[in-house]
């Protein structure tokens, strides 16, 4: 299996923009400008691209909703710090992508402070870029109403150029401020920004640049760096998709699953959540029953999930096997009623292990479980005929390996 690394970067954007419901396409639009503005400054096309990647995935360490309103609602967070580190270290683990570690690191520290770090002159300026980027993007949120974007940015936009000229040699390389000013004294700067036309301008991007194809074991780099922002979500979700793409592997392989076949079980098994970008951490970490309206944003998460993957890896099952994980047997799943014939061995993998997994893991609502606790739920589940009787005595056979892969 080969997959397309820019493709499946902007794919996942769409996720990383789940987090903030009120910023949807912040992750584009950054990526945009940033390219467009090294367009202005003639930097090479290569580098105009590394701009627009560096861009989509700026905010890989944004998880919490809370967090990333505190970062948009002002120009400057004492908090910020904190996404730019987690984001490099999910990147630096993450070979395919390493390369914009450094960049997402630095990507809110003021210029007069980049100054007097010991950095490449190209990179000081990348990352700023994308720094200005980022703020230029916080104060043109508010001319967006849902998908649409108001005509009176035409007439506008020079306030919010002037706001950042002014921050020039303090939070911005005056260079770039310069950049910034040329490139967008042209009304098509802003108009490209919006919703309708925004992934048709990625989408021109795409197609200049050359394809780098990944290969399974970056492949499976990628889906964990993913599976790591998802899991940062909350404290009591932490390593869940590692674990469960860990377990969904181990039982797949004593299934008698070889080869790439397991990886792609893994990937789906890493994936599988990142729907829940769009659920409120305050919804995961409730320590009590879930209200209605709160109970249809987790219901969603699955088809989010699938929604995503089958653009990521188009003609291959992943996204199905991880869009499947909250069906049953019984045909009463959600969000597709699949009946039993319907749902593959994958996926009934999968749901097993994310049981498994969620019921030895501590939750806001209860402790986690002794290994005798967790089977005890788990065969009444069998018995109900909810969840694969096959995939239950499997992990019976293999107990002991998978609850040290779900608790250690």
């Amino acid at each position: 299996m080969k997959i397309n690394l820019q493709r499946t970067i902007t794919s996942l954007t769409n996720a990383l923009d789940f987090v903030g419901t009120d910023e949807f396409q912040h992750g584009k639009r950054v990526a945009l400008m940033a390219a467009m503005i090294a367009s202005e400054m003639d930097w090479p096309q290569l580098r105009r691209e590394k701009m627009l990647y560096a861009g989509m995935i700026h905010d890989c360490g944004v998880s919490r909703t809370i967090e990333h309103r505190a970062i948009n609602e002002t120009l400057e967070w004492e908090g910020a710090q904190k996404h730019c580190q987690r984001g490099a270290d999910f990147l630096s683990d993450c070979p395919p992508l390493a390369h914009f570690s450094e960049i997402v690191y630095w990507h809110h520290t003021r210029w007069e402070a980049l100054l007097y770090e010991d950095l490449a002159d190209d990179l000081r300026l990348e990352t700023n870029l994308v720094f200005l980027a980022d703020r230029a993007d916080v104060l043109f949120a508010p001319y967006f109403i849902g998908a649409s974007l108001k005509n009176e940015i035409l007439w506008e936009y020079p306030e919010v150029v002037a706001r950042i000229a002014g921050l020039s040699g303090s939070l911005f390389a005056p260079e770039l401020v310069e950049a910034f000013q040329r490139a967008s004294a042209r009304e098509s700067f802003w108009l490209a920004m919006d919703p309708s036309y925004i992934e048709d301008q990625i989408e021109d991007y795409l197609c200049r640049g050359q394809p780098v194809e990944l290969d399974m074991a970056d492949a499976l780099a990628v889906a964990g760096l993913f599976a790591h922002t998802v899991d940062a979500k909350s404290t009591y979700t932490l390593e869940h998709s590692t674990r469960v793409a860990r377990i969904a592997r181990h039982l797949a392989e004593a299934s008698g699953i070889r080869g790439e076949h397991l990886d792609k079980v893994e990937i789906a098994g890493l994936l599988h959540d990142i729907g829940k970008l769009r659920v409120p951490e305050e919804i995961i970490d409730k320590p009590g029953p879930l209200t209605r309206e709160e109970r249809a944003f987790v219901m969603r998460h699955s088809y989010d999930s699938g929604h995503i993957l089958r653009k990521v890896f188009p003609g291959q099952p992943i996204a199905d096997w991880a869009a499947l994980h909250h069906e049953n047997l019984l045909g009463t799943g959600y969000p597709y009623h699949c009946q039993a014939l319907n749902i593959p061995r994958e996926a009934r993998l999968i749901a097993v292990a994310d049981i498994f997994q969620a019921l030895s893991q501590e939750r806001p609502y209860r402790g986690h479980m002794s290994k005798s606790e967790v089977m005890s739920r788990i065969d009444d589940l069998s018995a109900l005929g909810r969840i694969d009787p096959e995939m239950v005595k499997l992990l019976h056979a293999q107990l002991d390996h998978c609850y040290a892969l779900a608790v250690d």
